[in-house]
């Protein structure tokens, strides 16, 4: 069989991706094997493939595959996410594209656009994920807009609602401008921003005083309500009870004290704005303050603006800010260091809003799931994230699942009455209609009475049910599916969505199924770049994912992400990793080539060092493989592909295949080749979770398989028995090689030349290992001594100390010239040491570990002329 000199892994992607999905190897259906489930993380529906998507979706792939191997029925269910923000933000950005505003149309004219969308450009990056090889029971693949998904997500809402722990309620709410929505507090990115700190002055009516605020955002002086001081302020007691001005809008607001003023910051004073900060609201509630919203749904002003009617709020701050100034109020600006929210999807910079929004109340929700993580029935890997989990678990606040969308899954609230209370929830129309009937005790309600909420869920409110939704463990609480692949084993996922994903994935599973979602939660870390900066489009430091499996293949790609990516640490990625793992493909592939070039004779016997090479290989096979198995039970997933990257470079491609290689143009022998041949296979069982297509390749290549014979649904390999007599034995046949090679190349002895070599054998090395040694070192043959041998050079192997006689294997005198050169140089360092340890100031002067330092240098540079003295004396004998 002829084999092409390079491994080619464009072609063997293509043409093993086909084979194992023409053959239904990744589909999954109960049965009487024991299960082993993943969910993936279900990415946007319009994203693209990015290097935190292949870092994460190769760790699920080493897992799942690697379970098939080991005899589980495999299932690892892929699927996307309808991202509502995400998603209609940019339908919306489309249709402006068209001249098309998103408010002329009605709802189902937007789903139309929004769908068309999704059927476009929805999907693309599971395309691009089988280009990686993830090895996902496709026919499987759920989308959480899909009617079932959609379906489960209104029962569950529904359920909750009857509950008494899904509630409607006026709130201060994150609210993002840009997709005009609000958001929960976990979508809210807080960043530090260079702004400024505005002194301002409000006239107290009716005297001359002034009260001097302090703020960052002047544009919101026009919703204030109140100025607040502390009760015991000395400096503003004669002011409680009086009114001020506020500057530019000349309206009248009360001076009022609350203890939640902090006297040592800023001024005392703090401006009350209820309708745009928390905790303005709370004192406004409890002083019955006006609320003033002076914002439009887009953050520029309304009415109450003034002048600034229509304007943004950061083109206000500038404008407010110069007019204050002009006008005498401003008393001086500072630049300022502060904490600003932005939206995690859009960007934007969120303002505070108060609004009518749907919450699910989470504190007594939030208990079985943080007992569960407590306790390890749901174990965080590294666990230093459970910190994390129980400080957002054990202070979690309501969750604010609805937003102001179309894209999603509309609340099921029908409304009858213009009240805050007179609305029903139910599942369809007609329900709602017979609800309100009995509500009102009306019976002549129909369905132009109601109008449905035009809010929808929170796309994590799909995504919370995943892990059951994708089984219909929802509709269908005991189907055979659910029962049989539920609780899954692992989840693979990044930190940053702990709270947003798994922890309500947890909540999920107890609430309704009284059961853990699943067993582990594998959190990878970050894909940074060399300088420590995340990866991101902005900076320019993110790698095009399709080129990077293009240029290194698969293969070498899943190498290089995964040989320095520790759980839960962040990955400093460097391009130099994907060629490192594209060498070690091309590895495997020349040691194939190797193997299947060999030629065969039938009579030749097994030489002595051929079974001693694959007796050890197999003992150190089972030994690596009992550590690559602790690894993978600690999910040291890196340190299991260094493992047997080390294994399969070092002793197998760097020792096995030199021990039994034949002679040059020389057959081998029937029984090293099967043996060899066999251990090949193992590695490929092996390597085939982080590699799946060179390996494929290389063992359809080795014979003629059947299809149940298929790598990818073989076995894993089985561990042997460690003898670590004969690991221990080789280490010191490898180390005496080793000397050999240096010993050859310091005296340019030509490896071609056969030289002799003489042994001290403290170490009592068996003389069964001679014949290897002499192949290996191309050594006529080993001598015992029991005393150094003169003109010989040494080197050491622990105790034992071997000599190879140089007369006759180099040229003596071009050796003596260079040993003379060394020695001159060594004798000048000397001489140089000395006179500065001959200096009386400098010893006396220099602090001590300075002088025990040239003392040492001294004394190497001493036993260094020994040592060239008596090599010289030796070649001269």
């Amino acid at each position: 069989m002829s084999l092409a000199s390079k491994y080619d892994s464009k072609a063997a992607e293509e043409k093993w991706y086909s084979y194992w999905m023409e053959n239904d190897f990744f589909k999954s259906v109960p049965d009487d094997r024991e299960s082993y489930t993943i969910v993936i993380p279900p990415p946007n529906v319009t994203g693209v493939l990015h290097m935190g998507h292949m870092l994460n979706n190769t760790i699920q792939d080493v897992l799942i595959r690697r379970a098939r191997l080991k005899g589980f029925n495999a299932c690892w269910v892929p699927g996307t996410d309808h991202a509502s923000i995400a998603t209609e933000a940019k339908v919306v950005k489309k249709l402006k594209e068209q001249g098309i505003d998103k408010n002329d149309l009605t709802r189902e004219e937007f789903l139309s656009h929004a769908w068309d969308w999704t059927h476009e450009y929805g999907g693309i990056i599971l395309e691009q994920l089988k280009k990686l090889g993830a090895s996902c029971d496709w026919s499987r693949t759920k989308f959480t807009l899909d009617d079932d998904m959609s379906a489960s997500v209104i029962q569950v809402f529904i359920d909750l609602y009857n509950k008494g722990l899904i509630y409607r309620g006026y709130r201060m709410v994150n609210w993002d401008p840009e997709a005009q929505t609000t958001l929960s507090d976990e979508e809210v990115i807080y960043e530090e921003r260079n702004g400024h700190l505005y002194y301002l002055e409000y006239p107290v009516k009716g005297t001359t005083d002034k009260v001097t605020i302090a703020t960052t955002r002047p544009e919101t002086i026009l919703g204030d309500t109140a100025i607040c001081v502390h009760p015991d302020d000395s400096r503003y007691t004669h002011l409680i009870g009086k009114t001020v001005l506020v500057p530019i809008s000349n309206r009248e607001i009360p001076v009022i004290a609350d203890e939640y003023v902090d006297v040592e910051f800023g001024t005392g004073c703090l401006k009350i704005t209820p309708a745009h900060d928390e905790n303005d609201k709370k004192i406004g509630e409890k002083h019955g303050l006006e609320v003033i919203d002076i914002f439009n749904p887009d953050a520029t002003l309304n009415s109450f603006g003034l002048h600034y009617q229509g304007k943004d709020r950061f083109e206000v701050r500038k404008e407010i800010s110069q007019e204050l100034e002009e006008k005498g109020f401003l008393v001086k600006k500072e630049n300022h260091v502060h904490k600003v929210g932005t939206s995690e999807r859009t960007k934007a910079v969120i303002e505070p809003r108060l609004s009518d929004q749907w919450f699910l109340k989470m504190e007594d929700l939030a208990q079985p799931a943080i007992k569960a993580v407590r306790e390890d029935i749901v174990e965080l890997l590294p666990a230093k994230f459970k910190s994390t989990y129980f400080h957002w678990m054990e202070n979690v606040r309501d969750w604010n699942i609805s937003r102001q969308l179309m894209w999603g899954q509309r609340i099921p609230a029908y409304y009858y009455g213009d009240g805050k209370e007179d609305f029903v929830v139910a599942s369809s129309m007609d329900e709602a209609v017979s609800l309100s009937r009995k509500r009102t005790n009306n019976n002549s309600i129909t369905e132009e009475d109601l109008r449905q909420e035009n809010d929808v869920l929170d796309t994590w409110f799909s995504s919370w049910l995943w892990p059951i939704s994708v089984f219909n463990g929802v509709l269908e609480p005991e189907n055979e599916e659910i029962n049989y692949y539920y609780p899954t084993r692992d989840l693979v996922t990044g930190p940053d969505i702990l709270f947003f994903w798994v922890a309500r994935m947890i909540v999920a599973g107890y609430e309704l199924r009284d059961e853990k979602p699943f067993d582990k939660v594998y959190l990878t870390g970050l894909v940074r770049d060399k300088q420590r900066r995340k990866m991101s489009k902005s900076l320019g430091n993110s790698p095009d994912a399709l080129k990077l499996l293009e240029e290194y293949g698969a293969d070498g790609v899943r190498v290089g992400l995964l040989l320095s990516s520790a759980a839960g640490n962040d990955l400093m990625f460097d391009e130099d990793l994907c060629q490192q793992g594209k060498n070690f493909v091309n590895k495997i592939w020349n040691a194939f080539r190797l193997i299947k070039g060999w030629e065969v004779d039938k009579s030749l016997p097994q030489p002595d060092y051929a079974a001693q090479g694959i007796a050890w290989y197999r003992s150190r096979f089972a030994e690596a493989l009992n550590e690559i198995e602790d690894h993978y039970s600690k999910y040291r997933i890196s340190d299991v592909l260094m493992t047997s990257y080390k294994l399969i470079w070092d002793d197998f491609c760097g020792w096995l295949l030199e021990i039994i290689k034949p002679e040059y143009q020389q057959p081998i022998d029937p029984q090293t080749l099967a043996q060899v041949t066999e251990l090949l296979e193992d590695n490929l069982r092996l390597m085939h979770p982080f590699t799946p297509f060179i390996t494929e390749e290389v063992w359809q290549s080795i014979t003629d398989r059947k299809v149940e014979e298929a790598l990818c649904i073989n076995t894993w390999p089985e561990i042997g028995t460690v003898d670590k007599g004969m690991l221990n034995d080789f280490e010191l046949v490898k180390e005496t090689i080793s000397g050999i090679r240096k010993v050859r190349k310091e005296k340019q002895i030509s490896f071609k030349n056969k030289i002799e070599l003489m042994v001290i054998n403290n170490e009592d090395l068996s003389k069964s290992y001679d014949e290897l040694i002499c192949k290996m070192g191309n050594v006529t043959q080993i001598e015992s001594v029991q005393d150094q041998v003169p003109g010989a050079a040494s080197f050491r192997v622990k105790s034992s100390e071997y000599f190879i006689p140089l007369a006759g294997a180099v040229d003596v005198d071009a050796e003596l010239e260079k040993l003379a050169i060394e020695l001159k140089h060594a004798k000048g360092f000397l001489i140089s040491v000395q006179k500065k340890l001959g200096n009386e100031r400098f010893v006396a002067g220099a602090p001590e570990q300075v002088v025990a330092l040239e003392k040492k240098k001294e004394a190497d540079a001493l036993a260094k002329i020994e040592t060239i003295e008596a090599s010289m004396k030796s070649l001269k004998s």
